[in-house]
């Protein structure tokens, strides 16, 4: 098969890498792509976010389907243009991708399919919100409607950190249109969690589970990024109790789409709170998470690109996903600066030396070549240094080695990555 992948991240890095493995690959192309996929197949001069030149790229190099990385161009209708075009598309129509695409979209489907979330109100006017946040109280969360990169969540622990994050969002449009409406919800307490699902139509196979760390700094410290870091097995959800969460969470939510004339095809990621009343949703993403993919990826064992396949064809019967028993570790390395102003252009060595080291993977994100050849930094986020091993502590201690045979001077990173999973493990 010819397949053209669309991304640049980290995720579509550790995506071609899976897919670059299967034997039904006769070529992969990556739209635009990073210095890290160039090895796997080729790097096209096409953004990511436009649909018109992927549709050229793909007829120009005959390809046979498409796989979207990230949520933007998904949004903005890449796959009702394959559809157009007669090309196969992994991955959810423009109306189906407004579960992503706007959190209001995602919490009426979420009411009408009787699926647990948090209490929640949404506002096009500033005072309005303003106003119920000072009724509510604190903590309570702001939320860009929105597609924001993964920055238009706000956990306000006061009112006063939520007047000014509603302010940010809808009087000074710190997230462009995104914010211009907001959603407002309780704040939930617990363990987040990411779970993944291939999907078509009603249908839900299990890809598996990460947890993610979404703030900049050790302690879950700091404003929300997004992510500096995923854990694969989260500590106490196991294969049986993220089944049982596709029952809750996923199927239900298939069975509304369908219902709406709106079928979701493609990859869920359900961003979970395990409270101590159960799981609740927090959002529906319409893709593989960042950093989860990286951590996830390393651990598959089966053909990502065969399941990709079942996905574009609507039929999952059959679809083979089998993971590696061995959990996993990612570690991503962000510029100085990041989640603000990143510090650019800084020389990155050591990646070669940190893939001798046992069981790790470097995944490249923010990176690019420079005049003379030189990898630099070019980004917030720049690299994922992961890991296997035989136990948690095994593979920590392997992405943290690979971290630490990475030269630039301008990264930074969290150092207690699956801490907290050692810790929930320890005491189990």
């Amino acid at each position: 098969m010819r397949v053209l992948l669309v991304g640049s991240g980290g995720r579509e890095h550790a995506m071609a890498a899976a897919i670059a493995r299967s034997p039904l690959l006769e070529a992969l192309f990556i739209a635009p792509g990073n210095p890290g996929t160039a090895a796997l197949g080729t790097n096209c001069a096409v953004r990511a976010d436009d649909v018109a030149g992927l549709i050229k790229l793909a007829r120009d190099e005959r390809i046979d389907l498409v796989v979207p990385g990230p949520e933007a161009p998904l949004v903005a209708g890449l796959a009702d243009a394959c559809a157009q075009a007669g090309i196969a598309c992994a991955g959810p129509s423009r109306a189906a991708a407004e579960l992503e695409g706007s959190k209001t979209f995602t919490k009426e489907v979420c009411d009408a399919a009787a699926i647990p979330t948090a209490r929640w109100a949404r506002f096009d006017n500033a005072a309005d919100a303003l106003a119920y946040v000072r009724t509510t109280g604190a903590p309570i969360v702001v939320k860009a409607d929105g597609l924001a990169a993964g920055k238009g969540v706000i956990v306000a622990q006061s009112v006063e950190e939520a007047e000014t994050a509603i302010r940010d969002l809808m009087t000074d449009a710190t997230m462009g249109d995104a914010g211009r409406t907001v959603v407002i919800e309780e704040c939930l307490v617990g363990d987040e969690v990411s779970l993944f699902a291939f999907c078509a139509g009603e249908e839900a196979v299990l890809i598996g589970a990460a947890q993610d760390h979404k703030r900049i700094g050790d302690g879950d410290t700091g404003p929300n990024t997004g992510g500096m870091g995923a854990v694969s097995p989260p500590a106490g959800f196991d294969a049986a109790r993220q089944e049982a969460a596709l029952d809750t969470m996923v199927r239900p939510m298939l069975r509304e789409m369908a219902r709406r004339g709106t079928p979701f095809h493609g990859i869920i990621f359900a961003g979970l709170m395990l409270t101590p009343e159960g799981e609740k949703l927090i959002e529906y993403n319409v893709r593989l998470g960042d950093p989860e993919a990286q951590a996830l990826l390393i651990r598959l064992h089966s053909d990502l690109l065969a399941a990709l396949v079942a996905v574009a064809k609507g039929d999952l019967a059959g679809t083979d996903i089998r993971f590696s028993n061995q959990p996993s570790i990612s570690v991503v390395m962000a510029a100085r600066g990041y989640p603000g102003k990143p510090v650019t252009g800084g020389v990155i060595t050591g990646i070669e030396d940190a893939e001798k080291l046992p069981g790790v993977q470097v995944f490249q994100a923010g990176t690019k070549l420079d005049a003379k050849g030189e990898l630099v930094a070019a980004g917030g986020r720049v690299l994922a240094v992961c890991a296997t091993g035989d136990t948690l502590a095994q593979a920590r201690d392997r992405a943290y080695a690979g971290v630490g045979a990475i030269r630039w001077d301008d990264a930074i990173w969290r150092r207690d990555i699956g801490a907290r999973a050692l810790d929930r493990a320890a005491d189990a």
